[in-house]
């Protein structure tokens, strides 16, 4: 048997649609990183970037464990001296809501070229409205 390499010209990308109020953060997050690699396709291979576009929903009823709202901080530093920030999870989902959920998935993701161009393929969306309806996203179930 010879092993199966995937050529530029095979490549598609299908739209799935995922639910953030289904289950927790991180079990979204490895859901959705695995949608925007391409990894759960029988035909994947490494140097093709063969993944999905992801729309997520209700980004703003996001599920959390534990003390996670209080305890999971978020850190940004300007590059001077003394410029670190910090918020915590609960400070995030106030503010924008979608970013706790970029951020978890960009966690997850390889960092490689491939990295910027998986992560313009997440649509993240704080309600239940989203833009996408023409694509006719799938819907997949977070358990």
């Amino acid at each position: 048997m010879k092993t199966y390499s995937k050529k530029a010209s095979e490549v598609s990308h299908a739209w799935t649609l995922i639910d953030a109020s289904d289950a927790p953060l991180g079990r979204v997050a490895t859901v959705i990183a695995t949608r925007l690699i391409g990894k759960y396709k029988p035909t994947f291979t490494p140097s093709m970037d063969d993944g999905d576009y992801v729309v997520v929903i209700n980004a703003d009823k996001l599920v959390m464990t534990g003390n996670k709202e209080e305890s999971k901080v978020y850190y940004r530093h300007s590059g001077f001296p003394g410029g670190i920030k910090e918020r915590s999870l609960k400070e995030v989902k106030e503010l924008d809501s979608t970013k706790a959920v970029v951020a978890a998935v960009k966690g997850m993701l390889p960092r490689n070229k491939q990295l910027a161009v998986r992560l313009t393929r997440l649509r993240v969306f704080p309600g239940e409205a989203h833009g996408h309806t023409a694509q006719q996203p799938v819907k997949v179930e977070v358990k």
